[in-house]
């Protein structure tokens, strides 16, 4: 999985601008936490086709102000770890801990 670190709030408003042509995903990551750990790790070993959506990756800790911008603009409560799909400027889709699974971030992103 190629991930693109998500470290400006103006790249915010790029996905929405471009989850009009194509899923935009972010994953919200706690460096800090055990369960978010797992879940990227479980998210990287997914099989997932190249052309399914564009994957972010947010380092909550360093980049908390991109993480309440992120909660504030498609109106989610914040949460670690956290996957976000949107689709047309809006979340479509957002689940937090053990329950991220990347057939439901595939299936949303459609």
């Amino acid at each position: 999985m190629n991930w693109i670190n998500l470290i400006t709030p103006e790249q915010v408003n790029k996905i929405k601008l471009k989850s009009a042509q194509k899923a935009q995903v972010i994953f919200k990551h706690s460096t800090r936490c055990n369960i978010s750990s797992m879940v990227l790790n479980r998210l990287e070993r997914s099989d997932v086709p190249d052309d399914a959506a564009d994957f972010y990756y947010l380092d909550l800790i360093a980049y908390r102000n991109i993480s309440n911008k992120i909660a504030e603009d498609f109106n989610v409560y914040h949460q670690s770890p956290q996957i976000l799909v949107i689709r047309n400027g809006e979340c479509v889709y957002d689940e937090s801990h053990n329950s991220i699974m990347m057939d439901d971030i595939l299936e949303y992103g459609k």
